[in-house]
């Protein structure tokens, strides 16, 4: 893959960020902005909220996401193309994003917890330590997204229930879009696993759907499993699929999406480590394809 931001660019964007900090407000502030839906009414968001939860590894690559310049050079090819609409992350990569300049005309997406790190002894404890909503207001955001895992063997989810029904509420109240990504989950070996059949979406739907004092504004994020159709069965909520890791078969999965963005509800797709990390290293390539699942059109 070819560089996209130049050396020039990386040392003017640390310089500003020791030096000037204000510019990254500066750039939030000036960034071309754009409704959340339009033209065909589906969205194609690129997600990169991984490391804040250490979760770095890609396949069997354990590290594949601990270049930062690697990970922005990958978005910025992302972000260059016309099917994708925006990008999902925390401040820290958001903030980059703004001062070099690539988020004109895109949505961007804040996610809003990240306490739960991956592999730790508090991982259920789904902490919100990213955007809120004052500040997203603040800085021009146009989406929320919060995870949502259920472990009904741990009396830590009745916490992260109550304040993601707070971040839903405030997010109505703003009138901001916010997307919840719910789970089933539990320990398994010491380790967090999520519970993928389709009874168990089905049934984190039901408790993701109700939370917060308005639902006008939610959206649900969702894997795609087996029976999509009777999954997205479950909800009237915009629902955008959740795109996760493609694996060692990056065919199946391309596949799998295009079928469940054919059902009533499915309004687009986010996904990350299967297009900024794909096997082939083609991540233009990827990402033109799932632009082309989403957006038939282009």
């Amino acid at each position: 893959m070819s560089a996209v931001i130049d050396a020039i660019g990386f040392d003017t964007l640390r310089a500003l960020r020791a030096e000037r900090p204000d510019a990254v407000q500066e750039a939030l502030s000036r960034r071309v902005r754009r409704d959340v839906v339009r033209g065909d009414g589906r969205l194609f968001i690129v997600a990169a909220d991984h490391p804040a939860r250490g979760a770095l590894a890609v396949g069997d690559r354990d590290d594949a996401m601990a270049s930062r310049y690697l990970l922005l050079e990958r978005l910025a090819v992302a972000l260059g193309h016309p099917g994708v609409d925006g990008v999902l992350s925390t401040p820290d990569i958001i903030d980059d994003l703004a001062v070099l300049g690539l988020l004109d005309d895109k949505v961007v997406v804040g996610s809003m917890n990240r306490g739960g790190l991956r592999g730790s002894a508090f991982e259920m404890d789904d902490r919100f330590t990213g955007y809120d909503m004052p500040s997203m207001v603040r800085s021009g955001i146009d989406f929320a997204k919060v995870l949502l895992r259920v472990n009904l063997a741990d009396t830590g989810t009745a916490s992260t229930l109550e304040a993601t029904a707070h971040a839903v509420t405030a997010a109505a109240e703003a009138r901001i879009p916010i997307m919840v990504e719910p789970f089933l989950s539990r320990w398994v070996d010491g380790r967090i696993v999520n519970d993928l059949t389709p009874d168990a979406v089905v049934l984190s739907i039901a408790i993701a759907a109700g939370l917060g004092a308005s639902s006008a504004y939610t959206w649900m994020k969702l894997p795609v499993v087996p029976d999509m159709a009777r999954v997205m069965e479950a909800t009237t909520l915009p629902t955008l699929l959740l795109g996760g890791d493609s694996g060692t078969d990056p065919d199946e999965t391309f596949s799998s999406w295009e079928d469940a963005l054919a059902l009533p509800g499915v309004r687009g797709l986010t996904a990350g480590r299967a297009l900024l990390y794909p096997p082939d290293g083609d991540v233009a390539g990827a990402v033109d394809a799932a632009a082309r699942l989403v957006h038939t059109d282009l």
